[in-house]
């Protein structure tokens, strides 16, 4: 009797342990779990999303529509071509050279920026010398400095040297990035390998020729990746030309479309031209974003596969 009891009570056990009760009661759970993250998600999403579907949509109408008609409606009287032909006929033209100056700006100081970060992070991770470590804790610091405090700084400085009011005193400021410096100096520890820049001086090559041949592949994605953090930065900056500069040939989109906006308020008219501008301004952002997303997908497949 005794083996038995023991045979039946055995299976009762183990059967509490996986009761298709239990079962219920955990796949409720997770598929709440996944609504409610789905949920957070689709929040997130339409928090970023709207704002450029009403730009877009605003940007069909024309001055006397932009008021008068529904603001989630379109639309489709010839609004959005009056309002680009009126955007690059304003002030002779002036919209697209403040395009080929952000593209300048953006552009030419994003890829300076980038290789100065490139090489001073990979000096900080590949080599020890007398104050190495102090310097990556002021640069550590310089993260955590709001760049609003050093703008009035720059202006007294670059003024005593007569470079205000013109292109060098946009990009000069923007050229040493702390925070990209750290990310490369991460990224530099862990993707460089000292075996291979000893295998490369043990061939003759010189430390120039090992970081520039074999230091700025290596660190490819990081260097993408610092590039469109700085691209961005200086293509949305606002304060730093506002306070260099005075000719408005030689403002960004940001600061011309601020300059046509404070117009607006005795010119109804040119509010319209200001959101076909800014949808303008959004369009090379999300195309080079989107240009540049396989290298960082390649390089996640490239970890997965070494791991």
């Amino acid at each position: 009797m005794t083996i038995a009891l023991d045979r039946t009570e055995t299976p009762v056990a183990h059967g509490d342990a996986g009761h298709p009760r239990g079962r219920t009661a955990r796949t409720t759970a997770r598929r709440r779990t996944n609504l409610f993250s789905t949920a957070v998600l689709v929040i997130g999403a339409l928090y970023c999303v709207l704002p450029v579907l009403w730009i877009l949509v605003a940007a069909t109408k024309s001055p006397a529509e932009l008021f008068s008609t529904p603001t989630a409606v379109p639309s489709f009287t010839g609004g959005f071509w009056e309002n680009l032909t009126g955007l690059f006929a304003y002030k002779d033209g002036v919209f697209g050279r403040w395009m080929l100056n952000s593209a300048l700006y953006a552009g030419g100081g994003g890829l300076a920026s980038t290789l100065i970060a490139a090489a001073a992070g990979y000096a900080l991770a590949k080599y020890r010398f007398r104050g190495s470590t102090w310097i990556f804790r002021l640069i550590v610091a310089g993260v955590l400095l709001p760049q609003i405090m050093l703008a009035i700084p720059q202006y007294l400085l670059l003024a005593q040297v007569g470079l205000t009011n013109s292109y060098l005193s946009v990009i000069l400021p923007l050229l040493v990035s702390p925070y990209a410096i750290y990310l490369c100096k991460i990224y530099a520890e862990s993707s460089v390998p000292d075996e291979i820049m000893e295998a490369a001086r043990i061939d003759g090559a010189s430390e120039w020729r090992i970081f520039v041949s074999t230091g700025l592949r290596l660190m490819a994605p990081a260097l993408v990746t610092v590039f469109l953090l700085q691209f961005i930065a200086i293509w949305n900056n606002f304060l730093l030309p506002f306070i260099m500069l005075t000719d408005d040939t030689k403002f960004p989109l940001t600061l011309g479309l601020f300059a046509m906006l404070r117009s607006g308020a005795s010119q109804a008219a040119l509010y319209s031209l200001v959101i076909m501008g800014t949808l303008l301004a959004i369009i090379p952002v999300a195309i080079l974003f989107l240009s540049l997303q396989r290298y960082w997908r390649l390089d996640l497949l490239s970890g997965g596969v070494k791991a």
